[in-house]
C-alpha cells in the first residue's frame, strides 16, 4: 500500500483515471467506464479543455460556449440516507472535465507543487491524517486497501493513544464536501492574499481546479461532487490547509500535550486535559467558520474512556450483542435489531455480510421464505449502505420463490420500495437482483433504461464540439457481455470487497 501522494506525476495520472478512482460508490459489475475514460484522454491528449468548447453566435459573433453556461454537467445518483427525506448525490462527473482536470493536477510541475503543500500540511506530526487516498499494491483493490488502512490507522491508533492521553474529543464536519468553497482549493493552494490577488490568473493552478469545480456545477461555487478518488483528493487540499491553520493556533496558545487523528472531515483530539481539547476545538471552528464550514454540534463530545470511545458504539453493541443462531429467521431478526439500534452503520454491514456467506450457497430452505424476505426488506428500507448486500441475499431468496409466487413478491417488494424518495441508487440494485428472472419491471432511474437497451445521454455535453459529443454518446457504459454471463442470484465478487472472511474482522 501506498499513498497516491508518493506516486510520480505519471503514475498519479494513471492511479486516477481508473474507473475505480472515477466513481468509488457501488455500482452493478456490468457498468464499466474504463473505456470511455481511455478514448477521452486519448482525444485530449496535449491540448485543453477549451480546445473542445462548442460555439454559438451572438449578433453575428461565434463565441464559445462554456460549460458552467450548462445545468446537469455531471450526472447526480440519488441515493437516500433514511428511509426518509434525508439523500446524498453522488455525481458521475462529465468525462471530458474530469479527464482535464486530472491532467492539470498531475501535469509534471503541478504535481510537484501539490505535493510540497501537502508537505507543509502535515509538517506537524501531532496532526495526523489518515485520508490521502490510497494506491494498493496488493490483491485487494484500492477500496479495500482504504477500508483496512481506516481500521489499523484509526481505531487501532486511537487505543493505543489511550496508553498516554486520559481525554478523547470525538467531532466532524457538517456535510463537509457540500460546504466546501471551491474558491477555498484556492486559499488552501496559495493562502487567500494571493488568491485575492490572483483572481485573474487563468494558470494559477487553484483557479485551474476552481474554474473545473464550477464547470461541472452550473458556475456554482459552493460544494464540490461526492463519489470519486479525485474529489476526496481535492477535500484534502482544503482539510489539510485547514490542520495546518489548527497547528498554528495551537502552537500559539501553548498546548503541546496532544494528538489528533483526522480521516477525512472526522476528527479524534486526544488531551489529558479537556479544557485543552474544548480549546482545540474553538480555535477549530473559527478557522471552519473562515473557510464556510461549521462542526456537527451533535456529534462532537468529549469522554474520559478512551479505549471505549475509540471504537464506534455500532461495533461495541454488535460485540456485546451478537450470537449463533440456527434459523435464517432468527438470524435475520437479530440484524432487524442492530438496524434499529445503529442505522445505517458499518457494523450493520458486516453483519449482512456474514448472512450473505452463510445463504449464498443454499439451494432449499423449510423456513417461510416471504417470511424473510419481508424482514430483509425492512433492513433494507432504512439502511441504504446496505443496499448492494441486501439486494445480493434477496436475489438467493428469490431464487428459493415458487415460480408461481415470485411475481406476486416482487409486486410487494416494488410497492414497499416506492415509498421511498430518491432511490436512484436502490434502483439499480434492485434491478441487478432481478435481471436475469425474465421480470418485466421500468425503472425511473436514467442508469437502469440504459441497463434496459434505451440510448440515453447521462451528462450535458453540448458545450462540447460535435465531434466529442459523439465520442461520450457513441461509447456504451454497460457491458453487454457481462450482463451475458450473470447468474439469478448476485454472486461474491459482484459485492465483496475481500475474498477472506477474516478480512471483514476490521
Amino acid at each position: 500500500m501506498k499513498y497516491l501522494l508518493s506516486q510520480t506525476a505519471s503514475n498519479a495520472k494513471k492511479h486516477l483515471l481508473k474507473e475505480e478512482s472515477y466513481f468509488s460508490f457501488d455500482l452493478p459489475t456490468y457498468f464499466t467506464f474504463q473505456k470511455l475514460l481511455d478514448k477521452v484522454s486519448k482525444k485530449m491528449q496535449g491540448k485543453n479543455l477549451s480546445d473542445f468548447y462548442n460555439s454559438k453566435t451572438i449578433k453575428g459573433k461565434s463565441k464559445p460556449t462554456y460549460p458552467s453556461d450548462f445545468e446537469k454537467v455531471n450526472y447526480k445518483l440519488l441515493n437516500n440516507k433514511d428511509g426518509k427525506f434525508a439523500w446524498r448525490p453522488f455525481q458521475l462527473i462529465h468525462p471530458a472535465i474530469y479527464v482535464s482536470l486530472v491532467n492539470e493536477i498531475t501535469e509534471t510541475k503541478n504535481w510537484a507543487y501539490i505535493k510540497s503543500k501537502f508537505k507543509e500540511f502535515q509538517d506537524n506530526k501531532k496532526i495526523q491524517c489518515f485520508s490521502i487516498p490510497i494506491v494498493s499494491e496488493s490483491k485487494l483493490s484500492d477500496k479495500a486497501e482504504t477500508i483496512s488502512h481506516w481500521y489499523h490507522s484509526i481505531e487501532q491508533n486511537s487505543i493505543e493513544l489511550a496508553l498516554k492521553y486520559e481525554y478523547v474529543l470525538h467531532t466532524d464536519i457538517t456535510d463537509c464536501y457540500g460546504s466546501i468553497y471551491t474558491h477555498s482549493v484556492v486559499w488552501a493552494l496559495h493562502t487567500k492574499s494571493v488568491g485575492k490577488a490572483e483572481k485573474g490568473n487563468g494558470k494559477l493552478l487553484g483557479n485551474v481546479i476552481d474554474k473545473h469545480l464550477q464547470g461541472m456545477s452550473f458556475g456554482q461555487t459552493n460544494g464540490i461532487p461526492q463519489g470519486s478518488v479525485l474529489m476526496d483528493f481535492i477535500a484534502e487540499m482544503v482539510l489539510g490547509s485547514i490542520d495546518l491553520e489548527l497547528s498554528k493556533k495551537i502552537e500559539k496558545a501553548g498546548i503541546k500535550d496532544y494528538q489528533i487523528l483526522r480521516y477525512r472531515d472526522d476528527y479524534r483530539i486526544f488531551t489529558n486535559n479537556p479544557q485543552e481539547a474544548e480549546l482545540i476545538t474553538k480555535f477549530l471552528t473559527e478557522i471552519l467558520i473562515d473557510f464556510g464550514m461549521r462542526l456537527n454540534a451533535q456529534k462532537t463530545l468529549v469522554s474520559n474512556n478512551v479505549v471505549k470511545d475509540s471504537i464506534k458504539p455500532d461495533k461495541f453493541y454488535w460485540l456485546r450483542n451478537r450470537k449463533p443462531t440456527r434459523s435464517l429467521q432468527e438470524h435475520l431478526l437479530l440484524l432487524h435489531a442492530l438496524s434499529e439500534q445503529h442505522n445505517n452503520s458499518g457494523s450493520l454491514q458486516k453483519a449482512m455480510i456474514k448472512l450473505y456467506e452463510r445463504v449464498k450457497g443454499i439451494k432449499k430452505s423449510n423456513e417461510n421464505i416471504s417470511v424473510l424476505i419481508s424482514i430483509l426488506v425492512d433492513i433494507t428500507y432504512k439502511n441504504p449502505r446496505v443496499y448492494p448486500i441486501s439486494m445480493a441475499i434477496l436475489s438467493k431468496f428469490l431464487t428459493l420463490v415458487p415460480l408461481s409466487n415470485r411475481k406476486l413478491v416482487l409486486k410487494m417488494i416494488f410497492k414497499k420500495f416506492e415509498k421511498i424518495p430518491n432511490t436512484g441508487h436502490l434502483e439499480l440494485w434492485m434491478q441487478r437482483a432481478i435481471l436475469k428472472l425474465s421480470v418485466k419491471k421500468s425503472f425511473k432511474e436514467p442508469l437502469c433504461e440504459i441497463v434496459n437497451g434505451k440510448a440515453i445521454s447521462i451528462w450535458n455535453s453540448d458545450w462540447l464540439n460535435n465531434d466529442f459529443q459523439k465520442l461520450i454518446a457513441g461509447t456504451p457504459i454497460v457491458n453487454p457481455k457481462s450482463i451475458a454471463k450473470l447468474d439469478e442470484f448476485i454472486k461474491p465478487d459482484e459485492v465483496l470487497l475481500f475474498e477472506s472472511k477474516s478480512e471483514y474482522n476490521y
